[in-house]
């Protein structure tokens, strides 16, 4: 006679309730702590552009808040008439060759000062910082003697070098650290594995600097896009002239053009705004993993 065996269940017991949630209390102090302050400094950032965006598109002799009916004949005056379509061409090509030139050379540099031991490695990394103290204005004298000697003056590659002269060590500095924080086992494995240094370098280091090399390269562009002394300095031809001399020419003797002087601020703001909002995630992540060692 079979036998069937009845498997007693086992109540299960319900979950005990959840404890209630306790409503947060809002630190009535924290609006003037936090957002008092983030709104006072946005206030004071955003309203002199809005102010040339206001003198930019409002007809002339009106005095309106809001730059309404819009016109664009201040950025036809400052484009044809003061000649601000050569400006833009100049500048955009200087801060190009400098961005290029700035990053090559910092790239080669930064490499070597983190992966190789030489003698007055320190002497020479302290040397790169103390240039940064130093303003632009002291190296115009020497630079100009330098550039009429070798025939520079009154030319754009003039510019590109006077420009990476002054930004390359700060872009060496960064670099360098940059590079410390890529594993140099990752090189070796692959040197192991049969690659050269070089090769190894471009297949295994560089990829890893991608961000490093926007924040570098960003810097660069936006350093040589609005320099004025130097482009003031070295090119007195109207035709070298870059945006920031240009400006110059919407202020007269005796009256001053605002609205084609606001055109121009607007000409000349437009591409760093768009440099910094397509570079702005890689711009982040390039300084936090040159701030972070690891």
């Amino acid at each position: 006679m079979t036998q069937t065996l009845s498997r007693q269940e086992t109540p299960v017991s319900p979950p005990p309730p959840a404890p209630p949630r306790r409503k947060k209390h809002r630190d009535p102090s924290r609006f003037f702590r936090l957002y008092l302050p983030l709104v006072l400094y946005l206030l004071f950032t955003l309203i002199p552009f809005y102010w040339m965006l206001v003198f930019a598109f409002r007809p002339a002799g009106e005095t309106t808040l809001l730059p309404w009916p819009i016109t664009f004949e201040h950025f036809d005056t400052v484009w044809n008439d003061i000649g601000f379509g050569l400006f833009f061409q100049n500048s955009l090509l200087i801060a190009l060759g400098t961005l290029v030139t700035v990053t090559v050379f910092a790239v080669m540099g930064g490499y070597a000062l983190a992966r190789f031991k030489f003698r007055g490695q320190r002497v020479f990394l302290l040397a790169l910082l103390c240039t940064q103290f130093i303003p632009g204005a002291m190296m115009l004298i020497p630079l100009f003697v330098i550039f009429k000697n070798v025939g520079l003056l009154n030319s754009l590659t003039g510019l590109i070098i006077a420009d990476t002269a002054f930004q390359l060590p700060l872009a060496l500095i960064l670099m360098s650290g940059f590079v410390r924080n890529v594993p140099v086992e990752l090189e070796e494995a692959a040197m192991v594995d049969g690659c050269s240094r070089l090769r190894a370098f471009f297949a295994v280091t560089l990829p890893q600097l991608r961000p490093a090399l926007v924040a570098v390269g960003s810097f660069a562009f936006i350093g040589a896009w609005n320099n004025f002394l130097f482009a003031l300095m070295f090119a007195s031809r109207q035709d070298k002239f870059t945006l920031p001399v240009g400006l110059s020419y919407a202020l007269g003797e005796f009256n001053t053009d605002f609205g084609a002087l606001a055109a121009g601020g607007v000409v000349a703001a437009v591409p760093v705004v768009l440099v910094f909002a397509v570079v702005q995630r890689f711009l982040v992540q390039g300084l936090s993993a040159g701030a972070v060692k690891g």
